[in-house]
């Protein structure tokens, strides 16, 4: 039976920058990204996104995403593959935890979940999850 989490992140750290400028205001950019997470996951992220912008300032990502921190009584990490869109105002992700990536009391963690944030530093996510 999975359990229902949600939670906010505030992004603390965003370093992105252009590895190649395309025509017509397109290009690819790459994000390393810190987040302080809070609400039944207490901890922090680190991810690496991969964006592709459009003219019109839209986007679509996809990018690994590592939880590191406390569920209750359980501590350890895990990692999350994190694709989505961006539609200049609005992020919207879906989350799927890597099997076998989770450590300590989280080793045996999967399940799946989704995020969103406005443009600006906070987050807002849940994530349903399994442990064994």
């Amino acid at each position: 039976m999975s359990t229902h989490i949600t939670g906010t992140f505030k992004y603390t750290s965003w370093d992105e920058n252009a590895y190649e400028e395309l025509s017509s205001g397109r290009r690819l950019t790459r994000a390393s990204v810190v987040q302080d997470l809070s609400g039944d996951i207490d901890g922090e992220g680190s991810a690496e996104w991969l964006m592709c912008y459009r003219p019109d300032a839209t986007a679509t990502f996809v990018g690994l995403q590592r939880l590191t921190g406390t569920i209750g009584e359980r501590a350890g990490s895990f990692v999350v593959e994190s694709h989505g869109t961006f539609d200049g105002e609005l992020a919207r992700g879906r989350w799927t935890i890597v099997r076998g990536s989770g450590t300590d009391d989280l080793r045996d963690i999967h399940g799946e979940g989704s995020w969103e944030a406005p443009h600006g530093p906070e987050a807002t996510f849940e994530l349903d999850y399994d442990l064994g």
